[in-house]
């Protein structure tokens, strides 16, 4: 068990930039331009300027409507190797699984065939196969639509159907970049079986830990971090992964879910803010993070 408490740690700690979040772009600039009578001095700016918003805070959606999540999910597909953390989270995936690939096979044979470990992680296999990933997220979104909707006329988009319509589309990322790399890579399963990298529970665990720390907050997103690792412990212990599979997925859920969250509701990188000063009015053009 003490071997089996240092792979879920292991796995916990590769991803570890949910919780730490890199920007992917460089930090916001200002251009500040004055109509007013007389030249506004940089002492009569107002001091408490436009404030941001929030990192943790995932933007608004506009719809959340099957339409929507047809087009939002092709829109993640593009977004997804453009963005900078993409590449940072997956090269550090990347070479935490190059650094445990020589440990898999020891692992592999202390982990298999405990039976504590076996009755322990029984339920991983189940928490993170495709029909509870994504029929929690279809669940979710169907509560925030049609349960708790607002009146006829009124957006269907609340906090519910938001949370929903983001797990189902980092699934849908997750898993169709997880079985590109697998029908690419072709690696056999400890059992023999094709293919094992990266590891599809993992990938999905770690994506709905990702879209739930951005709306949560990376302080409410703990469980969901811990139940991640969960699942990809149990891969190990079903003998279905290696722990290099495993530590890849976290990263490609990671990196999936991030994309998902990072790109909705921005459409317009630009925003323009009037602001009153004294004398005039200031106009605010602020880059925004995409």
């Amino acid at each position: 068990m003490k071997r089996l408490l240092s792979c879920a740690t292991l796995i916990l700690c590769s991803a570890i930039p949910v919780a730490a979040q890199t920007n992917d772009i460089d930090p916001p600039t200002t251009a500040i331009t004055t109509q007013s009578a007389d030249a506004i001095s940089l002492e009569q700016a107002p001091s408490e300027p436009p404030s941001e918003p929030k990192k943790e805070a995932a933007p608004a959606h506009l719809s959340t409507s099957w339409r929507s999540l047809l087009k939002d999910s092709a829109s993640d597909f593009v977004a997804f190797p453009k963005r900078r953390s993409t590449w940072t989270i997956l090269g550090i995936g990347a070479a935490a699984a190059l650094a445990v690939h020589p440990a898999d096979d020891y692992v592999e044979s202390h982990i298999v065939g405990n039976e504590a470990a076996h009755n322990f992680f029984r339920l991983g296999n189940v928490v993170g196969s495709p029909y509870v990933q994504f029929g929690s997220a279809v669940g979710l979104w169907a509560v925030g639509r049609y349960v708790v909707a607002p009146a006829d006329g009124v957006s269907r988009t609340n906090k519910y159907s938001e949370v929903g319509f983001d797990l189902l589309r980092a699934q849908i990322l997750s898993g169709v970049i997880v079985q590109g790399i697998k029908h690419t890579v072709r690696r056999d399963r400890p059992s023999g079986a094709c293919c094992a990298f990266p590891s599809g529970h993992s990938a999905a665990a770690f994506a709905a830990a990702a879209v739930l720390e951005r709306h949560l907050g990376y302080r409410l997103s703990w469980p969901a971090m811990v139940g991640a690792t969960y699942v990809a412990t149990s891969r190990l212990v079903d003998n279905r992964h290696f722990l290099s599979d495993v530590v890849f997925g976290a990263a490609v859920g990671t990196a999936s879910g991030w994309t998902v969250v990072g790109t909705r509701g921005r459409k317009h990188p630009i925003v323009i803010q009037p602001v009153p000063v004294k004398g005039g009015m200031m106009i605010a053009v602020m880059r925004m993070p995409e």
